[in-house]
């Protein structure tokens, strides 16, 4: 006689051998598992006082709940500090703490939200899928968003959010950038006194205070140049002086060249010379038109007067371009007398030269 059976009932003459390893399934295995080794993670992304009291409450808080929790044992707390989470690549004790758990040191990592984990949704599945995959699986668990990551509905939520997370980074980073052009707009420009040659800073870092020893240094490079002489002349005689650069090392033509460009000897600012180009790796690169640019004149008390900077700039901008002409000049003489001037690889489109090599005799006893 066939006996009915509802679901979730086993039948008599079968025995259940529970499952001993952590694994993907529904409803995930955190609240469940027992014997885990659990570690906390937390960041931070700047050292204002509030972000740091923040900082050390993640850090108190998972401490105390880890220990005391029945079943589990405290595996660490990594955490982060002043630190964005666009980009794992700084992030230390993030990067150790994958370490750990890779090596089998970590079974469960607890974190406050996707956003404290990471701020770019591809870090964020790469590395929950990497601890997924490990034997047994690896759980991550968002307290604010209740996800595990060893629960077989958690991926879907987890890339919605991950990716909103992304672009919560993404529209801070523009207000911030559009808050800083609103300031060199009126004038008011960033930069640390100190981090130029020749100046540092007063009572607060808005005020530019002259270094006298590093000033003549500066007034001797720029009355050198007007006398004539060039770059690797001057940073010569710099050495042979015994003076050492901004960095403390010897001093080299384009430093010297640096300074000669700097329109912070002059008492001027140029504001926005790069622009970042990836929020997430950010990634910045020499603004040449790509966003504009913001030039305030008088901005600090100057080191060298206008009339030699001025004077300066002239005979730099002169100076290249009679290196510009030379060289056009040169490629022009070279031109047609080659065969191969005019040809080029039809795969790459690089241009074809003639190249002489010299064999060298092999003698054999």
């Amino acid at each position: 006689m066939n006996r009915q059976m509802t679901q979730g009932t086993v039948a008599n003459n079968v025995q259940v051998i529970p499952a001993t390893k952590r694994r993907v399934s529904a409803g995930g295995q955190l609240k469940k598992a027992k014997d885990i080794r659990v570690a906390a993670y937390g960041r931070v992304s700047t050292d204002e006082l509030a972000q740091q009291t923040s900082y050390e409450g993640q850090k108190s808080y998972y401490t105390k709940l880890i220990n005391e929790k029945e079943g589990w044992t405290f595996a660490g707390m990594y955490a982060d500090e002043a630190i964005s989470g666009t980009n794992r690549n700084h992030r230390t004790e993030f990067n150790q703490m994958m370490q750990d758990a890779l090596d089998g040191k970590i079974d469960y990592i607890i974190t406050k939200s996707i956003s404290r984990f990471a701020r770019n949704t591809v870090d964020t599945l790469n590395c929950v899928r990497q601890l997924r995959q490990c034997d047994p699986p690896i759980g991550v668990y968002f307290e604010k968003e209740n996800i595990d990551t060893l629960d077989a509905s958690g991926e879907l939520l987890l890339t919605i959010l991950s990716a909103l997370a992304q672009e919560e980074s993404n529209s801070i980073s523009k207000n911030i950038s559009w808050s800083i052009q609103k300031r060199f707009q009126e004038g008011i420009a960033f930069g640390n006194p100190r981090s130029v040659y020749g100046y540092t800073d007063g009572e607060t870092n808005k005020d530019w205070v002259i270094v006298e020893e590093q000033a003549r240094v500066v007034r001797f490079i720029f009355d050198e140049f007007l006398l004539g002489k060039s770059s690797y002349k001057i940073s010569n005689e710099l050495n042979e002086k015994g003076i050492p650069s901004s960095k403390g090392t010897k001093w080299q033509s384009e430093s010297v060249d640096f300074i000669l460009r700097n329109e912070k000897y002059v008492g001027d600012c140029e504001m926005q010379k790069t622009v970042t180009v990836d929020f997430l790796s950010h990634k910045t690169i020499p603004n040449n038109g790509e966003a504009p640019k913001f030039y305030v004149t008088d901005h600090h008390v100057p080191i060298i007067n206008r009339a030699v900077w001025m004077r300066a700039q002239e005979i730099l901008a002169h100076r290249k371009k009679n290196r510009t002409k030379k060289k056009d000049e040169k490629r022009e003489k070279r031109v047609g007398k080659d065969v191969f001037d005019n040809l080029v690889c039809g795969k790459c489109g690089a241009p074809f030269y003639r190249r002489t090599l010299q064999a060298r005799a092999t003698h054999f006893e």
